[in-house]
């Protein structure tokens, strides 16, 4: 059965399940109630979220916060961030809340931190943006340059290993899984770096390198290396990368179905 999620009532869905969460586990109501319930809206509870996972020695928590719902109050980045829940919600068949990436996920967080980030490099602190994606790095795993370019309804599955490199840009609706790069071929500087269109599926462990477009709705097979352009609607796996089909499906990035077809 298909999963159903309101993008306008997300936060009373969230606050609802944390509310319903607290009476049957006991343990963690200290927790449901610091995270979700005792803020008034999605932002200032991602903002929480993310400062008590980044914060320093020198940088404290209440600092992150204030970055991060400065950040929030742009609608273009909050709009984002819940096409993120959503997507997550309606293709990983292990969610069965709307809470839990906002709660458990790193790849969601590191994903919005790195929103924090972008929108700080837009305005010319490059410096903390650039001290956001080391803290980002350090605590999640995964390695977001926060010049990149990455659309809404992105799902970055388990998400360790995830390095997406500075002139990488990701549309929405793509999905990819851990270990997976978006990467340059050497150390040229200018655009380096691969460009991954609309309903792409990346599987695990799969390196793309160079200014390279992967074509709208491909699938890439896990453990691939791609060096060259692919075709929309195709179906790539191996080292290097060879075409050997098609999706079955119109938009793999949705469907999830890692299966190579031939």
């Amino acid at each position: 059965m298909e999963k159903k999620i309101d993008i306008d009532t997300m936060w009373d869905t969230i606050k609802a399940e944390a509310t319903e969460a607290t009476k049957s586990e006991t343990a963690l109501k200290l927790f449901f109630k610091a995270h979700i319930l005792q803020h008034s809206n999605l932002a200032e509870a991602i903002s929480f979220i993310l400062a008590e996972k980044i914060e320093t020695a020198t940088v404290s928590s209440q600092e992150f916060i204030k970055i991060c719902e400065y950040a929030f109050k742009d609608a273009a980045i909050l709009d984002a961030m819940k096409h993120d829940i959503k997507a997550i919600y309606k293709r990983d068949p292990a969610v069965e809340k709307v809470m839990t990436p906002l709660l458990y996920f790193k790849g969601f967080h590191a994903l919005q931190g790195y929103r924090v980030a972008n929108h700080l490099w837009k305005e010319g602190r490059k410096e903390l943006a650039l001290f956001m994606q080391n803290r980002i790095s350090e605590v999640f795993a995964v390695d977001i340059h926060p010049a990149a370019d990455i659309g809404k309804g992105v799902l970055i599955d388990h998400a360790t290993g995830v390095v997406i490199g500075e002139t990488a840009v990701v549309d929405d609706n793509v999905s990819m899984l851990h270990q997976v790069t978006l990467g340059g071929t050497g150390k040229e500087g200018g655009d380096r770096h691969p460009k991954v269109k609309s309903g792409v599926l990346i599987g695990a462990g799969t390196k793309i390198l160079g200014n390279i477009t992967i074509g709208k709705s491909s699938k890439i097979g896990a453990g691939s290396v791609i060096l060259k352009d692919i075709e929309e609607h195709t179906t790539v796996v191996g080292v290097p990368g060879k075409v050997v089909g098609h999706p079955s499906c119109k938009t793999p990035a949705k469907q999830m179905n890692q299966c190579i077809e031939s």
